[in-house]
């Protein structure tokens, strides 16, 4: 559809932020220049730290409003040039702000851990407690002022690969047609995915050639970009004196490289059951060979839940109740108040995601078709949604913007939830065993499949920084040997499947992918508490989600009942997956 098309109650409304664009560029002449200089050489004593912060986030919000509303209208269309326009402008005063500010950090680290600690326990600056706990920790690879404001100002070009790729990906990606339904339509990435899970086999096979035909013939130049943002990642960790772009990546999240390891670890531990079920699913499906574009349809037929948004929602709603009437409230006003973005339109950015900012409600943008995946992505985004809600709304701003680390916590608790009380709730016999192949799947590709791609990006790293340039070839390689590790035997590793290191966002935010694996991994152990415990346990989730970063996002985590300094959550989670399995064999 056009966007015009589009119903006004499924179109987020985007004046909540602004009224409209004459809003928006009064607003953004209005910000000028955040004057935050005068504050250098004076970041000594408690006073004057304070008075900075304060200024700072006073500017900063009034930009990041302007920057939320860019960036949305941005979404609605990428192909409008006024609006990328706006994004741009946007960001260079972000990178702006980001240059001005660079003096800071640097002459916060100059000052002894004594004084640093003094600062930390001084009541005046307890809204700043824990930032000013990682200023101390970061001392060692803070540098000089110049060279702080140098790479401030380097941050925006050294973005620019991932700028390409969504350009690439969104607007100039040369998809072919395809007969759907008796016409002729352009193959589009929601299409993808709905032909991907249909039973149609003949459909899928042309749909996933003709889908990975198109990357294949700009491979050479996807590689060129991502080989970029990995070389971005370099530059960053030598000059900074990390050992790897990994260390790097999650020293900023505060958490320990064990934590890492200990997902990988567990999760080859869980290759067996993984090509069990491979193995399973190809028995199931009675074929000779199962390719790569078999392992998405479900394997109980008629038995998906083809709802329409409203019904979808309204299912969430049910699912989510031992949540409670505040949370449930919370989440019915995202309807209500036109939160969400729902429809797939030209030139919309595709896939989906939530949006937040202080000061402001949080935003989610959808692309939702009636599968039961995305009936799922509803609870998924208003999960992110809600938790920066109550983050912003139980957090000073210094502490409201959680660690991506715990980003995809909530979201998660929400799907488990939903799912089990699917399975509790269902007579059905087949949408049980629907229910069960999802279950197995929403394992598959949260846990195992988002530290395949963890693997990969930790790889591809580790070969550039050893040296060796990254291309189509050696990308595509390295993805086809960790596919075949993780699926076994059962399946043919098409030729295509080592291209779809290509289409993935995500690797353009570095060490993000594995925080949906550690994600899935807490939510499990978070909603089995909540199930079994009830209220207090429901308690102790929403003091996380109003925790923010007001202390490290492990500690927090264990707040909710997931501790993953231990391998009891991964071996938990794990376990929920042979249980599915055996309880799904059984009944097949």
């Amino acid at each position: 559809m056009e966007r015009k098309d589009v119903q006004q109650k499924y179109k987020w409304n985007i004046s909540d932020v602004f009224a409209d664009d004459a809003a928006w560029e009064a607003a953004f002449a209005a910000l000028g220049s955040p004057d935050l200089m005068r504050f250098k050489g004076t970041l000594n004593t408690a006073e004057n730290i304070l008075a900075y912060f304060k200024a700072e986030e006073t500017y900063t919000v009034a930009l990041l409003r302007v920057y939320l509303y860019a960036f949305m209208k941005h979404d609605e269309d990428v192909r409008v040039t006024k609006y990328n326009s706006y994004l741009a402008k946007t960001i260079a005063l972000l990178t702006k702000l980001e240059a001005e500010t660079a003096f800071s950090t640097p002459e916060l680290t100059s000052l002894s851990d004594e004084t640093l600690q003094s600062l930390i326990e001084d009541p005046r600056l307890k809204d700043y407690d824990y930032l000013l706990s990682r200023v101390k920790a970061s001392k060692k690879h803070t540098l000089s002022e110049k060279e702080e404001i140098v790479l401030a100002q380097a941050g925006e070009p050294l973005a620019v690969a991932g700028d390409v790729f969504e350009m690439l990906d969104n607007a100039e990606l040369d998809l072919p047609e395809i007969e759907y339904e008796g016409e002729k339509v352009r193959l589009s990435h929601g299409l993808y995915s709905v032909i991907m899970n249909g039973h149609d086999r003949k459909k899928r096979e042309e749909a996933f050639k003709l889908y990975y035909s198109a990357y294949k013939k700009i491979l050479s130049t996807l590689a060129v970009t991502y080989y970029g943002n990995v070389k971005k990642d370099i530059f960053y960790k030598t000059v900074r004196g990390y050992a790897s772009s990994l260390e790097m990546a999650l020293f900023e999240e505060d958490v320990d490289e064990s934590v890492y390891y200990r997902l990988v670890n567990c999760v080859h531990g869980g290759f067996p059951l993984m090509h069990r079920y491979m193995a399973l699913r190809k028995k199931l499906l009675g074929y000779d060979e199962m390719h790569m574009y078999d392992i998405y349809p479900s394997l109980v037929r008629d038995a998906e839940l083809k709802l329409s948004f409203e019904e979808a929602f309204d299912l969430c709603l049910k699912g989510l109740a031992p949540l409670g009437e505040e949370y449930l409230s919370l989440f019915e006003r995202g309807r209500k108040d036109r939160w969400i973005d729902v429809c797939e339109t030209e030139g919309k950015r595709n896939g989906a995601y939530s949006i937040g900012i202080y000061g402001n409600h949080p935003f989610v943008l959808l692309n939702y078709q009636k599968t039961t995946h995305d009936v799922f992505t509803i609870a998924h985004e208003m999960g992110h949604s809600l938790h920066s809600y109550y983050s912003n709304e139980y957090q000073p701003y210094a502490k409201s913007d959680y660690k991506i680390f715990v980003a995809e916590v909530a979201s998660t608790v929400n799907e488990v939830l939903l799912l089990k009380y699917l399975l509790k709730t269902t007579k059905d016999k087949d949408l049980r065993k629907y229910l069960l192949n999802y279950f197995l799947d929403m394992i598959r590709t949260t846990l195992f499949r988002q530290t395949q791609f963890a693997e990969f990006e930790e790889k591809a790293h580790e070969l550039a920084e050893r040296g060796e340039p990254l291309n189509k070839d050696n990308l595509s390689e390295l993805y086809l040997g960790l596919n075949r590790a993780y699926y076994g035997d059962a399946v043919v590793h098409d030729e295509e499947i080592a291209f779809e290191w290509a289409r993935i966002p995500h690797f353009y935010r570095s060490f993000y992918v594995y925080k949906y694996a550690t994600g899935i991994t807490s939510a499990i152990c978070i909603a089995n508490c909540i199930l079994s415990e009830g209220e207090k346990a429901v308690e102790q989730y929403k003091n996380f989600l109003k925790g923010g970063c007001s202390a490290d996002p492990v500690s927090l985590l264990k707040i909710a009942g997931a501790d993953l300094t231990t391998e009891a959550p991964f071996k938990a989670a794990m376990s929920e997956f042979e249980a599915a399995l055996a309880e799904f064999e059984s009944v097949c």
